[in-house]
């Protein structure tokens, strides 16, 4: 009887202590703008350092995500905003909706890829950058000139032939709209866009859409990112992958949401994904990472990411943050299909 009693404690015990188990675990919402195929990669790295700690993605475009915690504002569900543009989350900064945060690691992150403010909200993670994707099978099929100048796809020649991302979704069409207006001034960008707008067959929800086009021959140029297009060609599309002049970039940043419900667990992530670790992680596909303490020579993803030394713009992530509701309104009126 004894025994018996003891067993039947011993179940109750166990029984009573797996939703105390359960309930351990914090459930972080994550909102992302990263490419699908590296979420579980992530999430799986993450995880394994931090078992207590579960990361639930909310994933789509930059536009969409940055518009999407625009809307939501101090009640957005999200704890922490891991792969957007950091010129969105100095916007969502502005508008209050990101908390200030000082990892222990911080200083391992170099300068010019975070926050500067006395009280910083966002860190880098790791630099894209906007290419040119060029078929150049197709182009030699049908005599297609290789561009060498953003000014060169103006020209009649790729009339209904160029592919690019809708800047109000994506934050590579956004990031490289801005690029044409910094670095040309507020006429002759919105001047140029005209013209290019007159050889452009189609805008697309996605940063990764137009290259992929371009790959597969339905446009012979896909204005898109670099690393998408360095994956693409090493899997054997016929792509050249070009950047050019004044190219378009921005970081893909980490933060804290003013939100936030579980401000602990999201301060330990924000820590890890600035990490040397997590940063050698980005570093298999970008060759500019947030983390100092990482040697990035020479381990970008694929052996075809193209040299972007001398070819970015001297962005500054502020003005693209201020005027990018103006400039998207804008575009909207002009060229939105």
């Amino acid at each position: 009887m004894k025994s018996f009693k003891l067993l039947a404690l011993t179940a109750l015990m166990a029984a009573t202590s797996l939703p105390s188990l359960a309930q351990a675990k914090t459930d972080l919402t994550v909102y992302t703008a990263f490419e699908t195929d590296l979420l579980s990669k992530y999430k799986s790295a993450f995880e394994q350092d931090n078992p207590d700690i579960d990361i639930h993605w909310v994933r789509d475009s930059t536009g969409v995500i940055t518009s999407r915690l625009l809307a939501e504002g101090k009640n957005s569900p999200a704890d922490v905003v891991w792969g957007l543009a950091a010129s969105s989350l100095q916007l969502l900064k502005d508008r209050g909706l990101m908390a200030t945060s000082t990892p222990a690691n911080a200083d391992e992150i170099t300068d010019a890829y975070k926050d500067q403010s006395k009280n910083p909200a966002w860190y880098g993670n790791d630099g894209m950058f906007a290419a040119v994707c060029f078929n150049k099978a197709l182009a030699k099929k049908n005599n297609i000139p290789e561009p060498h100048s953003w000014q060169d796809l103006t020209k009649p020649v790729y009339k209904g032939l160029i592919s690019m991302p809708n800047p109000a979704s994506s934050g590579t069409g956004y990031m490289q709209v801005s690029a044409w207006l910094q670095s040309m001034g507020e006429d002759k960008g919105w001047a140029y866009m005209d013209a290019l707008d007159k050889n452009v067959l189609q805008y697309q929800h996605s940063g990764s859409k137009p290259c992929a086009q371009a790959a597969t021959g339905e446009v012979v140029v896909g204005i898109s990112l670099a690393v998408r297009g360095a994956i693409l060609k090493t899997q054997g599309a016929p792509l050249d992958v070009i950047v050019l002049d004044n190219a378009g970039w921005d970081l893909e940043a980490v933060g804290i949401t003013s939100s936030s419900k579980h401000k602990a667990a999201s301060e330990r992530l924000l820590e890890w994904s600035l990490s040397k670790k997590a940063n050698e992680m980005y570093n298999e596909n970008y060759p500019i990472v947030g983390n100092k303490t990482v040697n990035t020579k020479g381990k970008a993803s694929t052996n075809n990411y193209p040299d972007v030394s001398g070819k970015k713009l001297d962005n500054d992530f502020s003005v693209m943050a201020s005027e990018r509701d103006g400039i998207l309104k804008k575009w909207g009126s002009r060229y939105s299909q």
